[in-house]
């Protein structure tokens, strides 16, 4: 920052003398005068010369915000192994006896991932046929802001593709929303092979 000259007047100096005179001021004392003539003009200054300057150094990016968008996957179809109606309409009245639960909420999707094929391996070496796997509705809600929040749980979603790994599938029959006594949409009764 270069410091100005005090010989020098601003440019704006007759646009300040206009204004400043017609302003009562609030305390008298230190007030400048100023002759009734006007100041003389600046002397006009001499157009800068061109400088060729370096191109400007190219800033790296920043990271985004967000991720961009990307359109959703065609989904590949998953085989529908749904447990046979009459066999949960049994489970659901009680009549077939759940062999174990697990709860999967609050976890995060590796680790519900992880405790999902280790209790389904134990149950499924221990010889059960019906297990509960609650993993929550999920947040629904269609008048708040954000808009990804009309998805339901990731848990809820991911379920099916987790029973249908290759590690899984062998053992797991079919899987059906569980009923509304065993915490409807929000659980899922599945169903494994004979050891």
């Amino acid at each position: 920052m270069s410091k100005r000259d005090p010989r020098r007047l601003p440019h704006d100096f007759h646009l300040w003398t206009a204004v400043a005179s017609t302003v009562d001021p609030l305390r008298r004392k230190g007030l400048l005068k100023f002759a009734g003539t006007p100041l003389p003009l600046p002397p006009e200054e001499p157009a800068p010369v061109a400088v060729s300057k370096a191109p400007p150094r190219r800033q790296p990016a920043r990271k985004a915000f967000l991720p961009p968008y990307q359109a959703p996957l065609p989904s590949a179809a998953l085989p529908d192994k749904a447990v046979d109606p009459a066999i949960r309409r049994k489970v659901g009245r009680g009549r077939i006896e759940i062999d174990g639960r697990i709860d999967l909420h609050g976890m995060s999707q590796n680790e519900a991932r992880a405790a999902l094929h280790h209790f389904i391996h134990a149950r499924f070496m221990r010889g059960d046929r019906t297990v509960l796997v609650i993993t929550g509705k999920g947040v629904r809600t269609d008048n708040d802001y954000i808009a990804a929040m009309t998805e339901r749980g990731v848990l809820r979603t991911m379920l099916p593709i987790w029973l249908n790994e290759p590690s899984l599938s062998p053992m797991v029959s079919g899987w059906s929303v569980a009923a509304r006594g065993h915490g409807g949409e929000g659980a899922w009764y599945v169903r494994l092979r004979r050891a």
